[in-house]
């Protein structure tokens, strides 16, 4: 009887050792399928960045690329609903981005460059890295971390889509009064970025900006584009504004002889917008300009203000991204095949 029983203990024992062994085994198997059907998910993209100052290539949880993003992009004291507007804006551009594929951009920076995704510059999204941040924030780097951070987990797992696809996440930093259409100044037409009202950017800091260029930079640097005689003479009747777009900035510039887009003016001669006055001063041009950046999509700015209104975050988006939604990520995720 004694030794019925030990056996039976023996036979106890043995069971409560192997029976979860084998539910574990059973559970990694069928974990290991799932994996095999959803591969990506949020918590492992992870996205390679190019630094541009260092030379070198980091790759970085996707959350915690977004964290960089946006701490980089959008002052961290500004109100959490618009902190949570960029975290959907910077995550919606690098998912679309990758869904896409299209990353021959990279090519300009070299063979390293090319084995990276993105570069932390304004061609794509500013990024900066903890350590820059440290330098940046110094003392207040645990608080407006902390707010970024916030911002970011809070809105994880979100990306804006228009009818079932991620959008182009165009943003800029002020607006002249209105969004504008993204045809009428990067030349594609997107039906979610059109042109909406922002007059509220009027108490941006940056709303209105001024500069002062030689009128020999300013034949020159428009000259490189399409040449002019160096005849053309500072005088109010060498320029003539030919058009509007419909977010009241310059379409098209009469300039000597040549016809310029009110794009090419700005980004030849490093204006804050295609919204601008100019006054001929002897051999100079004064140039005074409303809005700050290309004003299509998100004016950051904008948002900062709608948010102070009491505009929440999904409002926010809405708002500059007509007939959007915000939706899981995770599906469009798994539809990326990272390089």
């Amino acid at each position: 009887m004694q030794k019925k029983m030990i056996i039976y203990l023996l036979c106890l024992i043995l069971a409560m050792l192997v029976i979860p062994s084998l539910l574990v085994f059973a559970r990694s198997e069928s974990e290991t399928e799932l994996e095999k059907e959803n591969p990506k998910t949020t918590s492992d993209l992870t996205i390679s960045v190019y630094l541009t100052k260092e030379k070198q290539v980091v790759k970085i949880p996707l959350e915690e690329y977004i964290e960089g993003v946006v701490a980089a992009e959008m002052p961290a004291s500004f109100h959490l609903e618009a902190l949570k507007a960029q975290a959907l804006v910077a995550r919606t551009y690098i998912i679309n981005r990758l869904r896409s594929g299209q990353l021959e951009d990279m090519k300009e920076w070299g063979t390293l460059g090319e084995s990276a995704h993105v570069t932390d510059t304004v061609l794509h999204q500013t990024f900066l890295t903890q350590s820059a941040l440290k330098k940046m924030w110094g003392g207040q780097f645990e608080k407006y971390l902390s707010r970024i951070k916030q911002a970011v987990r809070e809105t994880a797992g979100k990306v804006i889509t228009y009818q079932g696809e991620p959008i182009y996440a165009a943003f800029f930093s002020t607006s002249n009064g209105k969004t504008e259409n993204a045809e009428e100044y990067f030349g594609r037409a997107f039906p979610y970025l059109k042109s909406v009202p922002s007059d509220w950017d009027q108490a941006s800091p940056k709303y209105q900006q001024q500069k002062i260029v030689l009128w020999k930079d300013f034949l020159k640097q428009l000259s490189q584009i399409r040449p002019l005689p160096s005849s053309v003479q500072p005088d109010e009747r060498s320029i003539r504004i030919l058009g509007y777009t419909s977010g009241g900035r310059i379409s098209k510039v009469l300039i000597g002889d040549q016809t310029y887009t009110g794009r090419e003016v700005r980004e030849a001669l490093g204006l804050a917008s295609n919204d601008f006055r100019y006054q001929i001063s002897g051999n100079k041009i004064i140039f005074t300009t409303f809005g700050y950046g290309h004003g299509v999509g998100l004016s950051q700015w904008g948002a900062n203000l709608l948010a102070q209104r009491g505009k929440k975050v999904t409002e926010i988006i809405q708002h500059y991204y007509q007939g959007v939604v915000i939706s899981d990520q995770d599906d469009e995720i798994a539809k990326i095949t990272l390089k």
